[in-house]
């Protein structure tokens, strides 16, 4: 449903995307995560054509810079930013409904279960709404038209907790037969619903890792890294991770959070070179993850 082929992207002399090479098939359910800056939202525009780049990109064999009307009509969408329209909330979800030919009561019913009353605003332009009415709308007509394809940018931003816990209920109802690509700085968030996990940093993938259906990605994992030699730069990141020396350096424990998961597995991934020895298995609830080992070496100061 999604491809990406050699795909980049620079701003004046910085390089955003740097040869970006992937393919989303139908019905698979990605969480895009990343820091700020790693090239999430620029991947996204350049996916909705609103960016020139190298590369191909393709959305169901469309080309959105080439077929842009068609493939904005097709697909459901959800901006990191609202837009700054003027138009009245009535106004704007017939325009929307009319693109995709959808009723426009299909909009209505899923901005009521967000909560959000549509009646009293819809006179008002939608610039003048509150950031979380504007998100909520924005998530209406998205999931308000029979699309194939949501592509939504921190689609949560602004929302209130029900309406939070209500949105990802929505997604969950068509996550059978819908591509979907959430971007999300939190994975804990999203990891419920996903089952691919796409990682990027300085406008690269450093992780691309596919979870089962039947793969929970709640509890915690408790964790021993064996490595080569003393690293700084490895031992501040286990630092960070609030990870306890064993050894001098060379020997490290301690426990990831289920969600955390697999961006942890992407940081270890860069010092493969030096790892000698990684296990992480899975606890229960109520058992102790790490064994009380005494600390100690330098970097036991968390």
């Amino acid at each position: 449903m999604i491809r990406f082929s050699k795909l980049a992207k620079s701003f004046r002399k910085t390089r955003v995307l740097d040869d970006i090479s992937l393919e989303i098939g139908l019905a698979e359910r990605v969480a895009l995560i990343g820091s700020n800056g790693a090239g999430k939202t620029t991947l996204i525009r350049c996916l909705l054509g609103e960016y020139t780049f190298a590369g191909e990109v393709s959305i169901n064999g469309s080309d959105p810079r080439k077929e842009r009307i068609a493939v904005l009509g097709s697909i459901g969408f959800v901006p990191q930013q609202p837009p700054p329209l003027k138009m009245p909330v009535a106004q704007l979800i017939d325009f929307s409904a009319a693109l995709c030919s959808t009723e426009p009561a299909n909009i209505h019913q899923i901005a009521q279960r967000l909560g959000l009353d549509l009646a009293p605003i819809l006179t008002r332009p939608f610039v003048k709404l509150s950031g979380g009415m504007k998100q909520k709308l924005l998530i209406a007509i998205a999931l308000g038209r029979d699309a194939k394809v949501l592509v939504m940018d921190e689609p949560a931003a602004n929302l209130d907790p029900e309406a939070r816990k209500i949105f990802f209920e929505l997604l969950a109802e068509r996550q059978d037969d819908v591509t979907m690509l959430i971007s999300s700085h939190r994975l804990n968030e999203v990891s419920a619903l996903v089952n691919r996990v796409i990682e990027m940093d300085m406008g690269k993938v450093v992780l691309d890792d596919r979870v089962a259906d039947d793969v929970s990605l709640s509890g915690r994992f408790a964790c021993r890294i064996t490595i080569k030699r003393i690293e700084p730069a490895f031992a501040k990141a286990m630092l960070n991770w609030k990870f306890r020396d064993l050894g001098g350096g060379m020997e490290w424990e301690g426990v990831v959070p289920g969600p955390d998961r697999l961006r942890f597995m992407g940081m270890t991934s860069r010092y493969v070179a030096l790892i000698n020895d990684f296990s992480l298995s899975e606890v229960g609830d109520g058992a102790l993850c790490v064994p009380e080992i005494p600390l100690r070496g330098q970097a036991t100061a968390i």
